[in-house]
């Protein structure tokens, strides 16, 4: 996708409910950095630094609105709810279901590994607009985007929590011995790695994961180790 394509930026504002008024800020926003270092020679911004912004206001935004919605809340039980909601999984979701994969600018290299659908980069991107929204529009507008898109699933209860934890609670029931997570194996360039990851409980694996990140494999090992599970206990 060119970056001089109005219509699609355009299209995106109306999906997001906001209009910037610098257009620059939403062109870095959705600039992913493969995208940026394959034009080089235009000095093209990518949005890291967007996404530390947005992610800083996301939790300000996120912990205020909890603070106030539950007043008798211990801190752990706050940071722990504040964590599920903010997590990458949640984001990504979000992102999806706005469909934000379809106007971001990738390389060409990210675009055939399936890039526009990728966790770590939707999360990223909607921090990143939440953080362009910020500097375009003032804190105002950045609750508000996030009332539009985040709120609704807050209120429903649908947030996303951390799948290592859920699992972890789940085999403590009847198990003291803790969880492994092992890589298996990792491929690609160090640019564009997928790593493969395994959780075991007394030397049994109990689900595989795959992701951009470590981090994000090991979640995905435990979400299908809990739908194993969770599987099993149903029979």
């Amino acid at each position: 996708m060119e970056r001089d394509n109005k219509d699609l930026i355009a299209e995106f504002e109306k999906i997001i409910d906001y209009t910037f008024k610098e257009k620059k800020w939403i062109l870095e926003a959705l600039t992913h950095s493969s995208y940026s270092n394959e034009n080089k020679k235009n000095n093209i911004s990518d949005n890291e630094r967007l996404e530390f912004l947005g992610d800083a206001i996301l939790d300000l935004i996120i912990s205020d609105y909890l603070f106030n919605l539950y007043p008798n809340m211990p801190e752990g039980e706050l940071t722990k709810l504040r964590s599920s909601i903010v997590c990458e999984l949640s984001l990504a979701d979000v992102a999806r279901k706005y469909n934000f994969g379809k106007y971001l600018f990738l390389g060409k290299g990210e675009e055939l590994s399936g890039g526009r659908d990728r966790t770590s980069t939707l999360a990223d991107a909607f921090e990143a607009v939440l953080g362009a929204i910020y500097i375009d529009g003032k804190m105002d507008s950045a609750i508000k985007f996030i009332e539009k898109v985040l709120m609704p699933s807050i209120k429903a209860k649908q947030v996303y929590r951390d799948y290592k934890t859920i699992l972890q609670e789940e085999i403590q029931k009847s198990s003291l011995i803790p969880l492994k997570y092992n890589i298996i194996s990792e491929t690609g360039p160090d640019h564009n790695k997928e790593f493969f990851v395994e959780v075991k409980h007394s030397n049994i694996t109990l689900g595989k994961g795959k992701g951009k990140s470590k981090k994000e494999a090991e979640q995905n090992a435990a979400y299908n180790a809990l739908n194993a599970y969770n599987g099993l206990n149903k029979k």
